[in-house]
């Protein structure tokens, strides 16, 4: 059985109000009807760890790791899910994805609704706006056959979503033939399974390294980032991308507190 200190959740910040954590992949961040059998979630493990209610204010998917964000009490809880709505919280993601797509661009691909039965959310017929845009930071060839070209070419992108519907990235990477490595339910699975084969990476390739908001009670402005976990900034550094990108060391303990 794991320590309470191996369990414990890297807290990257906290005050009175809030508290955000680096979430690890793999993690859900509550119970859901798509992975029954998971015992453990984020918010109870938080929960547990600081021994006081917490409220989730949006969410990751369960591959995704990154900066997940806490309110202390539900009126705070309520002030951050209309900053959310109103689209006033900004968001930085990285992925590694299949192919080459352009340096720079926008992906204004509306999204149906996807079932979330925890959150009593129906499957919708009528697709909602959904806007990404994206930033090419590197790219790289290996000399390895995937599909019917002799070597197989790959990007890392930094990733700004402006709506949040459900899968968005992945989908909208997905929509753009350019789908993020790991994705076993949008991506494709022979270059998965050629990161799985060539550098023991199993995970989805996709991290939320940064949000920035206006504090709800203070009105101060927020920075909250948190560098790829070990695992993500190991593949970076194989693919010979570190000198591309300016990437965080990995929060490997509870860290302090980064606001601006």
């Amino acid at each position: 059985m794991a320590s309470a200190a191996s369990e414990a959740l890297p807290v990257i910040f906290r005050d009175d109000n809030l508290i955000a954590i680096h979430k690890p992949a793999g993690l859900l961040v509550h119970r859901s009807a798509l992975d029954r059998h998971e015992t453990r979630f984020a918010l109870q493990m938080l929960r547990d760890q600081i021994g006081r209610q917490v409220y989730p204010v949006h969410r990751l998917d369960k591959g995704t790791s990154g900066v997940l964000l806490f309110a202390l009490d539900r009126e705070v809880g309520t002030l951050l899910n209309r900053q959310f709505e109103r689209g006033e919280v900004s968001k930085s993601y990285l992925a590694v994805v299949r192919g080459y797509p352009p340096e720079a661009g926008e992906i204004n691909h509306p999204l149906p609704r996807m079932a979330d039965e925890h959150a009593g959310i129906a499957a919708g017929s009528v697709a909602q706006s959904a806007l990404t845009r994206f930033r090419r930071l590197a790219t790289v060839e290996l000399p390895y056959r995937v599909d019917r070209y002799p070597s197989s070419r790959y990007a890392l992108l930094e990733l700004t979503p402006f709506t949040g519907r459900r899968h968005q990235l992945r989908r909208h990477l997905k929509h753009i033939a350019h789908p993020i490595i790991g994705d076993a339910t949008h991506g494709k699975g022979r270059h998965n399974r050629l990161f799985q084969d060539l550098f023991g990476c199993g995970r989805l390739l996709l991290a939320a390294t940064e949000m920035r908001l206006a504090h709800p009670v203070s009105g101060q402005s927020l920075l909250l980032q948190a560098g790829p976990s070990a695992d993500f900034v190991d593949v970076i550094a194989r693919l010979g991308w570190l000198e591309a990108v300016k990437v965080p060391p990995p929060i490997t303990m509870p860290g302090p507190i980064l606001a601006t």
